[in-house]
């Protein structure tokens, strides 16, 4: 542990201890502070309103319990304090400004307070109307309309607090719910993606499966001196290709959705590359490909070449029209290295997330087991760099 570590490790502990030994010092101080707030009130009352000791503790009690209980139940507290202003004013003296006693009426702004900064704004009106009732009827008239703005400004001050308290509540909810949806979004766009990525590789492996059935089936006939046990073995060979070939068959129209159509073109490869690029800069974007004549590149790498280079395109476009695109392929070792380069016309957005073409990409290349980076390139330019296996290891 390094001595900066060390210093953080001092500065930071004890204030999460002191926060959770916080309540539990306040709390006996706050009950007995308001027990001796209490008994001086109820002195109060019996020395200067000449009141009953059984009413002086009632009374007493009314204007500081209600605030203990407000820290849980705030609704209760205020039923609690409420019938306490018409109960606090009794003996008291025509030369008092106030009908009630000072810890009565700090309690009563306590808790109508707390109310308001913890219910619905309907529930603070209400409390708010009632509480003025009792200040109308047995207050000065120079005083009642000063003290009303001052209840007022209470319970607003605690509404306000309220809605901003709920404001952020539902901010942070929004924010987890579009977070949850876009998390949804890029599962089902991965699902979808893998969905097609299997649609498209059915024909690549069926053609090597139909291949495998013809020359288990034909070898008999162009391989003499074949004995009747190899020639059993290779028909059952081709029994079992035939039979794979219709499990797939079976399972492809499971991934086909019900409204999208049997494709019957064959699936595009890199050469297909070359009429790709033509198509876009006939399209009208500035594309230059730089696509040599490569050997050994197997049918799964050539589809997944093509679809990188067709979504490379296509994003080029949507996002950055009119920018010059450098599309170039080579072979490095037994790896297609394929490379997708645009100039930025615009400014990114802040933060923003991969598209599902680039989830797609990415899917495709982790299936053959090659790498892709895609990004900012520093100078002005986004670059998808894609390296996959010409022939992928089973």
């Amino acid at each position: 542990m390094g001595p900066l570590t060390y210093l953080t490790f001092k500065r930071e502990t004890p204030r999460p201890r002191l926060r959770r030994r916080l309540p539990v010092y306040a709390v006996p101080l706050l009950f007995f502070g308001l027990v001796a707030i209490g008994m001086a009130t109820g002195a109060y009352l019996m020395d200067e309103r000449g009141v009953v000791p059984a009413l002086a503790v009632l009374i007493a009690a009314g204007s500081v319990l209600p605030v203990l209980v407000a820290a849980r139940r705030p609704v209760l507290a205020w039923r609690m304090a409420y019938p306490m202003l018409f109960i606090g004013v009794l003996f008291h003296s025509p030369r008092e400004p106030w009908p009630w006693n000072t810890a009565q009426i700090l309690g009563t702004l306590v808790v109508l307070g707390r109310l308001a900064a913890t219910q619905e704004s309907p529930v603070t009106l209400w409390a708010t109307g009632l509480g003025l009732v009792p200040l109308f009827l047995f207050a000065r008239p120079e005083n009642s309309w000063g003290a009303a703005v001052l209840v007022i400004a209470v319970a607003a001050l605690g509404n306000i607090l309220t809605r901003r308290r709920r404001t952020r509540e539902l901010l942070a909810a929004q924010t987890e719910l579009n977070e949850l949806n876009e998390l949804e979004r890029s599962r089902r766009a991965v699902l979808e993606e893998r969905t097609r990525i299997a649609r498209e590789m059915h024909d690549v492996v069926a053609h090597h499966m139909s291949m495998i059935a013809v020359q288990a089936e034909t070898a008999p006939y162009r391989l003499a001196g074949l004995d009747e046990r190899t020639g059993q073995e290779l028909s059952a060979i081709a029994g079992a290709a035939r039979e794979a070939l219709a499990d797939m068959r079976r399972l492809l129209g499971v991934l086909r959705s019900e409204s999208q159509a049997a494709e019957r073109e064959p699936q595009p490869g890199y050469p297909q590359i070359a009429e790709l690029v033509s198509t876009a800069r006939r399209a009208g974007l500035p594309v230059t490909g730089q696509l040599p004549e490569l050997d050994g590149i197997g049918e799964a790498a050539g589809l997944a070449a093509y679809r990188i280079a067709q979504e490379a395109l296509a994003n080029a476009a949507r996002h950055a029209p009119g920018g010059p695109v450098r599309l170039v392929a080579r072979a490095d070792g037994d790896r297609l290295e394929l490379c997708v380069h645009n100039a930025l016309t615009g400014t990114p957005e802040p933060g923003r997330r991969p598209g599902h073409g680039l989830i797609g990409m990415r899917e495709r290349v982790a299936l053959l087991g090659g790498e892709l980076t895609a990004g900012p390139d520093g100078a002005g330019g986004y670059q998808v760099l894609a390296r996959i296996p010409r022939q992928p290891e089973a």
